[in-house]
């Protein structure tokens, strides 16, 4: 068997059914949203200069601060926590959703509970004079419901394109192909400098795209899988079989299906631009 799945590995990837398009994580507590959220009033989102902020939003609907609760006071024994750093879920898509809507957070959500969430989540205490803790507790949790509404579909996984994350320490020097996980992006810099930026869908919860710093081992223009059978275009392999390339699934189908590992990409064009720019030797940035 570890031989089988060595052959595997050096043959390439391509999309598979529906599932987790991140690395798997921790896994959150399957507390179902309040069904109260679904008649809240709806306010238009007031983008924030970035997810993890703790800056409060100029506009947001108005509600009643509860008296005599401040900000360092303790969560009661009864104040549960419901998601956390880490945690990866359909809730935490939601959460970001709901965020976004009153301007605590300025992106496409990702289901991915990670620090620029953590940021939001404490901006949104602060301002309701809750313990700042980060973590989504039942009071934040029914405080946030109290205050939006429930999220359309193209809410909770939009097709716009998303917004790039701040780079990696590691992208910061040299010709990088900087990828995402948290914001679902790929960077092309040249010593700190965005020169292109993509969309990017990655391998599901069984087969997870690996994180680390790689290097481009080489690139072929036309490459048809050998384990799956389907066309890679514009292949740069990074790390044994998984390699950033053109996906027609991903553009046809965007965040619904996944990767067997690799990083697929749904803008073709603009891929081959960068195709022809990368070298053999160039570093490869995974990271969340």
């Amino acid at each position: 068997m570890l031989a089988a799945a060595a052959v595997a590995l050096a043959t390439g990837c391509t999309a598979q059914a529906a599932g987790s398009a991140g690395a798997p994580s921790a896994s959150s507590p399957a507390t179902p949203p309040s069904a109260a959220a679904s008649a809240d009033s709806s306010a238009s989102p007031s983008a924030s200069p970035s997810g993890e902020s703790s800056a409060e939003p100029s506009a947001e609907p108005s509600d009643d601060k509860p008296s005599g609760s401040p900000s360092s006071a303790a969560p009661t024994p009864q104040s549960k926590v419901l998601m956390k750093d880490g945690d990866e879920s359909e809730q935490v898509r939601e959460l970001q959703a709901r965020l976004r809507q009153i301007g605590y957070f300025d992106r496409s959500p990702t289901a991915f509970y990670g620090s620029m969430t953590g940021g939001a989540v404490k901006a949104f205490q602060k301002k309701r004079e809750l313990p700042q803790t980060g973590s989504v507790d039942e009071i934040t949790w029914q405080k946030l419901l109290g205050m939006t509404r429930k999220p359309t579909a193209d809410e909770l996984k939009p097709s716009t394109t998303n917004k790039l994350d701040k780079p990696d320490p590691r992208c910061l020097t040299g010709r990088v192909l900087c990828i995402s996980k948290e914001s679902r992006t790929l960077a092309w810099m040249v010593d700190g400098k965005v020169l292109s930026s993509f969309d990017v869908r990655f391998g599901s919860e069984n087969t997870p795209t690996r994180e680390g710093t790689f290097k481009v081992d080489r690139k072929e223009r036309t490459w048809k899988s050998t384990l799956y059978h389907t066309q890679m275009p514009y292949s740069m392999f990074f790390s044994r079989g998984q390699a950033v390339h053109y996906s027609a699934d991903f553009a046809a189908r965007g965040y619904a299906g996944a990767s067997h590992g690799c990083v697929n990409v749904r803008d073709m064009s603009k891929l081959a631009e960068v195709f022809n720019q990368v070298k053999v030797g160039d570093k490869v940035v995974v990271h969340w």
